[in-house]
């Protein structure tokens, strides 16, 4: 059920946390790294004797627009399989989150995936008066902060990790497959990373993976993200269940500022 997670570079971290800590994001991140118009694709990579074939393609984008009079950021995140792969284990899913441009709280979720047979599709909608998700499977209890699969790849865009020393470990609370999680993720600093598209100055850091059907859990997937203002996910690794995995960044367009972590293209 959460294979997808890996298509689409999510950040599915649990951990408990110190509320006071936990809340010092809530209501307080402004977007600062990405706006109307970004388009970002992703190859992924899987190896079983460290060979990395390219298995499949995923697709981020961002569309301001209004959802019940209220300003969103529209952000579709749509995953595949390479149809020569398909036979293997056929992915086609869409995963989509309307996200309030001023607290960056998702207010809509929708997800309709089809991973190696099983169909999904839930609609869900965050009601911050009541504290609820009212979903397709009923009507849940959530904290007062609160992001989706997709809106947390958003949020943490935004998180100034200059704030921060290596191994320290950055909460939010996460709604997914109808329960509350609460999630951290490890900053472990800056270092250069080559990926399939160039070299960058990268911020590196660590979730600590709930363990499923496809990943085993623990602190062994490594994300870099861009070291400049637009935060934009450039490479993640992780071993799996068989194999591992590496998903690349591969093609952007619109972003909100130069790509000014690029040291050098391939």
């Amino acid at each position: 059920m959460k294979k997808i997670v890996l298509l689409f570079v999510l950040i599915t971290a649990v951990s408990w946390q110190p509320a006071s800590t936990a809340s010092e994001f809530c209501g307080g991140i402004r977007n600062l790294a990405f706006e109307d118009g970004e388009n970002i694709s992703y190859n992924v990579f899987y190896s079983v004797v460290g060979l990395y074939i390219n298995s499949g393609t995923a697709n981020f984008t961002v569309t301001q627009t209004h959802l019940n009079n209220r300003p969103v950021y529209h952000v579709v995140g749509v995953g595949s399989s390479n149809p020569s792969y398909d036979w293997i284990f056929k992915v086609r899913d869409r995963y989509e989150s309307y996200i309030d441009t001023a607290t960056l709280k998702p207010l809509k979720f929708i997800r309709n995936v089809n991973e190696g047979g099983f169909k999904k599709y839930e609609n869900i909608s965050f009601n911050y008066q009541a504290n609820t998700a009212v979903t397709t499977d009923g009507v849940f209890k959530i904290p007062a902060c609160i992001q989706d699969v997709l809106s947390s790849i958003y949020y943490a865009r935004n998180i100034d990790f200059s704030k921060y020393k290596p191994e320290d470990k950055i909460p939010f609370a996460m709604f997914l497959d109808n329960e509350v999680f609460n999630l951290y993720i490890k900053y472990m600093g800056k270092e250069i990373v080559n990926t399939k598209y160039g070299k960058f100055r990268a911020i590196k850091f660590k979730p600590l993976l709930v363990k499923g059907t496809l990943f085993e859990g623990g602190e062994k997937m490594t994300v870099w993200v861009s070291d400049d203002a637009n935060h934009i996910p450039l490479r993640i690794e992780s071993p799996i269940v068989v194999g591992s995995v590496k998903v690349d960044m591969m093609q952007y367009r619109n972003l909100r500022y130069p790509l000014s972590s690029m040291i050098s293209f391939r």
